[in-house]
Order: C-alpha cells, then structure tokens, then sequence
C-alpha cells in the first residue's frame, strides 16, 4: 500500500512540473529586459510588451485548455505544453528581432495558460481523496519554486558573464547572456516532456471515455482493488450526472440585483489581487533594485531572496489557511502590502542623485566623462530628473544601456530599506493574496454558477495582471520610482478596507451557508 501512495506522489511531482516551467518562464524575463532594451532599442511600452505578451497568451489558452483536454487527454496537452516550452526557449534565445522574441514569449504563455489549468486537474482527478488537497498544492508550490530558480539561473549567467574562463569565452556567454537565460529553459522542458511519458493517463478521462479496464489499472496505483473499483463506480456515476442536461448560466446573471455583494468581493479581490504591482515585482525585479543604486551583480543577487521568501512564505499560508482564516490572512497581509508599498515611496523620495568628479570617474569608459560635466555637483531631487538630463547631455542610447552604473554613481539613499520593503512586501502577498484569492472564489459564489464566476473574475485577473505589467516600464520613466510605488499602496489601502468592511470569514462554513449569508 506504501509503494502506492509513493507511486501517486510521485505522479503528481511530475505532472507538477508544468508548475515549475510555467514560474519559471513567467519570471526568467526579470534579467532579460535590461540586455533587451538597449539591444532592440525598445521604447518603454514595447519592453512592457516582452514581459505582458506572456500574460497575455496565457490568458487566452486557459480558455481552450480545459475543452481540449476534454478531447485529448489531460497527458497528451501537457506533452504539447512541455513542447512549447523547450521551442520558445530556442527560439527566444536566438530572436533576431524583437516580433521574434515577443512571437516566442507568446508560445510559452500557450504552454503557462495548459500548465496552469491541466496539472492541477489532472492531480485532482489521480489523487485519492485524503491526500487531494496536498498534491494540488504541490503545482502552486513548483510555480514558486520556478520563479526563484529562474532568478538563481539569471543571477548565475550575470556571474559568468564577468569571469575571464575560456569556456564562458567558448560558449559566448558574456556576449550572449540574456539568450542564455531564455535558452536554458530548453533542458526542465525536454525533461518534463520525457517524463511525461511514464505517466498514466487521467481514469476521470479515461471513464469519460468508456475506457473501464484502463481506468481501473490506474486507480489500483491509488489504492487496492475493491477501493479502486469503487472509486472507478462513482467516477461513472459522477460522469453520469455531469452529461444530464443542465440549465444553462448567462453571464448576465453575475449582475443582478441579488448577486451585488458576492460580485464586487469577488472583483475587488480579483483585481486588488495584480493591482498592487505583485508581478511587476516578480517579473522586473533586477530593475526596481537597481533604481536604488546597488549595481547590476547585488540586483541579481537580491532578485534571488525574492524568489526564496516567495517559497517560505507561500508554505507558511498552506500551513496557515485552514488555522487561521481566510480574512485575517488578507487583513495581516495586505496591511503588510500597503506599508511596503509606502515606505518604499517615502524611501524613493528621499533619495538625491548627484555626479561627483570622483563617481564620474568609476563610470564605463563608453560614457565621456567631459560629456557629464554640466552635471557634476548638481543635485536632483527625483529619478525622472536626473534620467531626463542625462538622455538629454549623453544621448537616449548611452543613458539606457548604462542606467544603473549612472544610477549606482549619483543617488544617495538607504538601498537596505528598499531591500527589507521589497521584501516584506512579498512575503505578505505570499501569505494572503496569493494563495488565499482562489480558495475564495472556490467558496464565495453559489454553486449554480460558480463555474462561470469563476471564469469571469480570473479574466479580470488575467487582465489586470497583463495592463500592469504592460505599463510598469513606462510608469516608472514618466511617473518615477515614488509616484509608481506609492499608488500601489493605495491600491492595497482601498483593497484593505473593501475587505473589512464586505468579506466575510469563510472558513468552517459550508457553502450554502456562504450562499446564505453573500446572496440577498
């Protein structure tokens, strides 16, 4: 029975590779987009484009995952999905153009938005019933895991790139290091596609269609023969009931008077969930810390403490949920969000930036030091001033490519408290909004049209995360560091006080009297 269970686990750890693949694609583009900008010559909103694009295609795979999948099999999408994984990787590294590289990250988004829906189906669907909740945890678990070993894996090629050994010479790492760290994703991707193959198919699908024998082989994986025969009976019954016609839902009937309350929490939470700036977080890290001044290699290196606190603390909430409560989880956690948020503004507005013959003189022998002269010993009070008059007495070109060395040069401000607000920022997203948001929408919307509530509020996420992402670049050349950071904790204040004032506490309550309670 022990080799089973072990069996089962170890199923579900494959299948949640996808997870993996799909974290770290989301975020291996945080190193990318400092190589890229200057190389493409990319304006602000196109560099937005190379990191939403992902989003965006995502989006609309979710939609035609499921039915697909329905046909096909849950394995045989998830071997295409591990396929478009391991092609964008390829050709994301060698993109001649910019189109190249946005046309790549939109095939990976396909495979994150089949990963995302089909890996914690299928584990659902082969996992018994006492352990469900665990394994479907392990795809969320893999997606952070992914995302920091995408950090550790940008931060290693950043290292090589400056090492003098004839092999990294050989390989062209130094002067291909941003095609390196799009490229390497081509090996989890091929693994995962090969292991994929020592992996059953779905029963649930399996029964839907008409395949008892099989399906019954696989659930005595699960379990021993009478509970996989009962477990298989009440998969067909279950099939039964689901293929009885059914009234169908609207999605005008998410706006009735009745559903008013359920709809704006479910909304509300859906968009407070990106509006907060978590991705623009994850996925431009390396660049918020360089704004404070701490040089390329230390942006690096702290991008990688992003991804590790993101792990810890989406564990601490699996631990938590159950215990705690869903809304004290959110109050602590976006309350830790909005003080992140506002003390990283304060600290970005106390900061100055002032050129000093002696810092002048540490620059990149590219930027002409007589060039910079009108500059020296003027002191700027914001970003978007001194960036402004750089462009200007430098050129656009020499000031983008050498951003952060200017930056690293000029400003004068505490980058350790940017580190610890950045950082407790993500911690508490990690421990509320993250996973809490989706245990909600599986609890706070009546049975009868849940499915379709579910679809409508995580288009709106999927939305809003890619609008964010999108103009992110550009809020921060045009609005500056203070302004961008200080309206996402504003955001997270109007989200904090949404959540005190409509949601209720879910936990220990049955969903009718959820229903009871939400719908008047």
């Amino acid at each position: 029975m022990q080799t089973k269970k072990s069996s089962v686990t170890l199923i579900a750890l494959v299948v949640a590779m996808g997870g993996f693949l799909m974290g770290f694609d989301a975020s291996v583009i945080s190193g990318v987009i400092k190589f890229i900008e200057p190389e493409f010559q990319l304006s602000k909103i196109e560099l937005g484009w190379a990191v939403a694009s992902l989003s965006l295609s995502a989006t609309v795979a979710m939609m035609f995952a499921g039915p697909i999948s329905d046909k096909y099999g849950r394995i045989i999408v998830l071997k295409y999905s591990a396929l478009l994984y391991a092609f964008s990787a390829i050709l994301s590294a060698v993109a001649p153009t910019f189109f190249i590289l946005v046309f790549a990250r939109m095939l990976a988004g396909i495979g994150v938005g089949i990963s995302l829906i089909i890996a914690p189906m299928y584990i659902a669907e082969i996992a018994p019933a006492d352990k469900r909740g665990k394994m479907v945890s392990f795809n969320q678990l893999n997606i952070v895991i992914g995302l920091s070993a995408a950090f550790f894996t940008n931060y290693l090629i950043v290292h090589l790139a400056g090492s003098d050994a004839a092999w990294v010479d050989t390989l062209k790492i130094r002067e291909y290091n941003w095609r390196w760290m799009l490229g390497i994703e081509f090996l989890p991707a091929v693994l995962y596609f090969i292991f994929l193959f020592f992996v059953p198919q779905s029963p649930r699908w399996l029964i839907m269609k008409g395949r008892y024998n099989e399906a019954l082989d696989v659930m005595k994986t699960v379990g021993d023969e009478e509970v996989a025969e009962k477990m298989v009976s009440e998969i067909k019954e279950s099939i039964l009931l689901d293929s009885a016609p059914k009234e169908k839902i609207s999605i005008k009937e998410l706006f009735t008077p009745s559903m008013k309350l359920v709809m704006t929490i479910g909304i509300g939470i859906a968009i407070l969930q990106q509006i907060v700036g978590i991705n623009c977080v994850f996925f431009y890290a390396p660049m918020i810390f360089e704004q404070s001044g701490i040089g390329t290699d230390a942006s690096f290196i702290q991008a990688i403490l992003v991804g590790l606190i993101n792990v810890v603390f989406t564990i601490v909430a699996m631990s938590l949920i159950d215990k705690l409560g869903r809304k004290p989880l959110l109050v602590i956690g976006v309350s830790g969000i909005a003080l992140s948020m506002l003390v990283l503004a304060y600290s970005f507005n106390a900061a100055t930036y002032t050129l000093t013959d002696a810092s002048v003189a540490k620059l990149p022998t590219e930027i002409q030091a007589d060039q910079l002269a009108t500059l020296k010993n003027k002191t700027f009070e914001t970003d978007t001033e001194f960036k402004a008059a750089v462009a200007e007495t430098i050129g656009a070109d020499i000031a983008t490519k050498y951003e952060s060395e200017l930056i690293t040069a000029s400003i004068t401000m505490n980058s350790t408290l940017i580190l610890f607000c950045i950082l407790g920022f993500v911690a508490s997203f990690a421990i509320s909004l993250g996973p809490v948001m989706w245990v909600l929408f599986s609890e706070l919307f009546p049975n009868r049209i849940r499915g379709v509530a579910i679809s409508f509020v995580g288009f709106v996420n999927s939305a809003i995360s890619f609008l964010v992402q999108l103009v992110f670049p550009w809020e921060l050349a045009n609005l500056g560091t203070t302004l961008t950071f200080l309206l996402f904790g504003l955001f997270a204040i109007l989200g904090l006080l949404l959540i005190i004032k409509l949601l209720p506490e879910t936990k220990g309550k049955s969903l009718e009297e959820l229903e009871a309670i939400l719908v008047k």
